[in-house]
């Protein structure tokens, strides 16, 4: 018997997995799919769940980018390794600080990340990268420090805040940021997947037909992506940074 749950859960993951692939924020959208269709499981094989299927889909949104777009792979590669590490650092952190804390920090940066993009017209509309040196590379390391823990910590807006990083550090326009932080963002997610996988916080019969679903929308996301352009992504960006803000602004003030 197939649940019906399924479908309902496959049909969000295709969506999450479009949606990310193009401008990140897709657990905007399969996760709260999640705890709505499956509210008599833990939160932990929730976001067990949630942190599979999302990993294929930005995976092969990572390997479609990097075949089609050129972008500096050295600064990426430094901070995708240390966000690796320290995303473990931030799940551990989740115990000894409440989360309540954090989201009006987040919300006062999401919103300063949205006034600075609106003000700067050319900000990620060109490809103007800098040269890559020491400076950058330590650069990096402290984005994928930050970003990693952020990720493994609290998590929403994850690529909304590397895609900004990346244009404003490395003179990268937005088609190219947003490829960049689909490396970073598989490695938090492997670095997640090595905790939840042997505690046993996966639902598998749901998990492995979300993850199909998930890369199949970012196929269909990175399509849209690379036919659009900067433009395309950069209207997109604005758009999920607004739906990000209201979405903080309510969990804080209403929540």
């Amino acid at each position: 018997m197939v649940p019906p749950e399924l479908f309902w859960l496959v049909a969000i993951a295709f969506i999450a997995g479009l949606v990310d692939a193009a401008v990140g924020g897709g657990g905007l959208v399969q996760l709260p799919g999640l705890f709505t269709v499956l509210p008599q499981h833990t939160p932990a094989m929730l976001f067990g769940t949630n942190k599979f299927s999302s990993m294929f889909g930005t995976a092969a949104a990572a390997f479609r980018y990097a075949r089609n777009v050129r972008f500096p792979w050295r600064p990426v590669l430094f901070a995708a390794g240390t966000a690796f590490v320290f995303s473990f650092a931030g799940a551990t952190a989740v115990s000894l600080l409440p989360k309540d804390a954090v989201r009006p920090l987040v919300l006062v940066l999401l919103v300063a990340m949205l006034g600075y993009t609106l003000w700067k017209k050319d900000f990620g509309a060109l490809h103007r990268p800098r040269e890559i040196g020491r400076k950058e590379l330590v650069t990096a390391l402290a984005i994928g420090a930050v970003i990693g823990f952020y990720d493994g910590f609290f998590g929403p807006g994850t690529g909304s805040f590397l895609i900004f990083l990346f244009v404003r550090f490395f003179g990268l326009d937005f088609l190219r940021a947003s490829a960049a932080s689909k490396v970073v963002n598989l490695a938090t997610n492997v670095a997640a997947i090595s905790f939840f996988v042997p505690t046993g916080n996966i639902l598998w019969l749901f998990a492995l037909p979300m993850a199909a679903a998930n890369i199949i929308g970012s196929v269909v996301g990175t399509r849209m992506a690379l036919r659009g352009g900067t433009p395309f992504i950069r209207k997109l960006f604005v758009g999920l940074v607004v739906v990000l803000i209201a979405r903080m602004g309510w969990d804080t003030f209403a929540g």
